[in-house]
């Protein structure tokens, strides 16, 4: 039996835990870790002083409250009717299901520039849905709200095919037994079946919070780019480059990196302990 098992492992199809680790760090190291260190780097050229002067401008710090602020906005917004979305395709069937399916995925393939165009096009005050608005005093495209929108759309895919996999996974027998013990559809829903989306949940959360934050083709179109208005930073990070502040650049840059990863670690870890409990 022991034997068995060594000849097993020496003649696996799949390289060995070394070899695959060492590819695996390789890679990241080429297309992530190499890349990212190259804005630190440049970084570095900075002083202190000229550091704090150029990530806390008040122009930076404008475009920090939109573009975090949007950003989170949107994901928790995704979350819940990416969930929504997500049930009803997997709980229900209905003329043009296979068509609603793929229309979820739309903002995946479609241009970002393309999608911004057409919500510009769409929420501007002569637009679709913006000459409605207008008379109620909403203007979307050219403000904050517009760069929300723009995000929420972009958004939504990342919560839909995350959380849509575990809900065609779960287990009817579970809301069965939990119905003929006697709760109710909310309790079975709050109880039962939300506990067991919630990892899922968190995952397509960060997913689109993360999108949300580094996007900006659809967002420039839509937002109107005024500073200390409607700038978002990456818009901002791009009129520095194009100005040849570098240094300013990849200053900014590295403040919304690690602020990212700090947030993402966070709802990880969250991740983690929502697992951990289940478990138990």
């Amino acid at each position: 039996m022991i034997l068995s098992r060594t000849l097993l492992r020496r003649h696996s199809v799949l390289p060995g835990f070394d070899l695959a680790l060492g590819f695996t760090l390789l890679y990241i190291s080429l297309i992530v870790l190499i890349p990212l260190s190259a804005a630190f780097l440049r970084t570095f050229t900075l002083t202190w002083p000229q550091f704090w002067e150029a990530v806390t401008s008040p122009r930076v710090l404008a475009s920090y409250r939109l573009t975090f602020g949007s950003s989170l906005a949107a994901a928790v917004l995704n979350a819940v009717f990416g969930l929504l979305v997500a049930w009803v395709l997997v709980r229900y069937r209905f003329p043009g299901r296979r068509i609603v399916d793929a229309l979820v995925d739309l903002p995946f393939a479609l241009p970002t520039a393309v999608a911004g165009i057409a919500l510009t096009a769409i929420y501007a005050p002569n637009g679709w849905i913006g000459r409605w608005l207008e008379p109620l005093g909403v203007k979307v495209s050219f403000t904050p709200l517009g760069v929300f929108v723009a995000l929420t759309f972009i958004g939504l895919p990342f919560v839909v095919r995350t959380v849509q996999p575990v809900l065609e996974d779960l287990q009817r027998e579970l809301e069965e037994a939990s119905a003929t013990l006697g709760a109710s559809r909310w309790q079975t829903f709050s109880r039962v079946i939300f506990p067991i989306l919630t990892p899922a949940l968190l995952t397509g959360f960060a997913l689109a919070f993360a999108r949300a934050l580094g996007e900006y083709g659809s967002v420039i179109f839509i937002a109107g780019n005024m500073p200390m208005v409607s700038e978002i930073t990456p818009l901002l990070i791009i009129t520095k480059l194009e100005q040849y502040d570098y240094a300013g650049a990849t200053a900014i840059a590295v403040v919304m990196l690690v602020t990212s990863f700090a947030m993402l670690l966070f709802i990880n870890m969250l991740q983690a302990w929502t697992r951990k409990r289940q478990g138990r």
